[in-house]
């Protein structure tokens, strides 16, 4: 039944996102905050169909602790599921993502609108100056910036390398850092065709004020509150 659930998903998935596609050149000339608000339809309606088609619910936890100031945001990165559920959470906000992700046909197209600080990795001091520079740039802007610290999808029950560009950024720019931890990957697994009923829940830590503090003493304390919450979630 997973599997048969999963192929009319994945169908529907994909007209979902070929009709946003074409709209897309209509979206274009819009200023990035006007962009951000015609494409907030997009993650909502994945979720509805992942929920109505294969059984996959979401329970937020900690929305209170979203600040009104932008922020930078670490999140586990377990799944495509927390791309989607992030930006029916969160406030305005940019993506740091790669920059072969804007060479997806169609979804590459959507990513692109989305005005993400698309670093290319290969350059590294090069793409941590340019994440510096862009994303202060944008939180200036109002537009809190989401990372995944570990840089790739980790299998639930697994924990990766958190990398220190997100609390660099923060440390630069003189803001806060909101933690995200979730279990999305027990039902949507890391590159997992099926996918598997379940209600996947998402805790949002308390702000870590990063005043006076060093980019590795953000890094640590990120990584201690994520993987605790993980340990709790497991």
């Amino acid at each position: 039944m997973s599997l048969i659930r999963s192929i009319i998903f994945a169908l529907a998935q994909a007209v979902f996102t070929l009709t946003y596609a074409l709209l897309s050149p209509f979206i274009f000339p819009f200023g990035q905050h006007a962009r951000h608000r015609l494409l907030s339809g997009f993650a909502p309606g994945i979720l509805w169909l992942l929920k109505v088609i294969c059984g996959i619910r979401m329970e937020v936890r900690g929305q209170e602790n979203i600040p009104q100031q932008a922020c930078v945001v670490l999140s586990k990165h377990q799944s495509a599921w927390e791309t989607l559920a992030l930006q029916l959470v969160l406030p305005p906000h940019a993506w740091v993502a790669k920059r072969e992700l804007l060479w997806i046909p169609f979804f590459g197209w959507l990513l692109a609108l989305s005005s993400p600080i698309a670093l290319d990795r290969s350059k590294g001091k090069a793409a941590m100056k340019q994440l510096l520079q862009k994303g202060k740039e944008k939180l200036q802007q109002g537009f809190s910036i989401v990372l995944f610290p570990e840089g790739t999808r980790i299998p639930f029950g697994q924990r990766g390398k958190y990398k220190i560009g997100g609390a660099l950024l923060a440390s630069h720019a003189g803001v806060p850092v909101l933690p995200v931890a979730h279990n999305a990957g027990k039902f949507w697994g890391r590159n997992a065709f099926i996918k598997k009923p379940g209600t996947i829940v998402m805790v949002i830590g308390p702000v870590i004020d990063t005043t006076g503090l060093k980019a590795e003493e953000i890094n640590s304390r990120t990584e201690e509150w994520i993987e605790g919450e993980m340990t709790r979630l497991g």
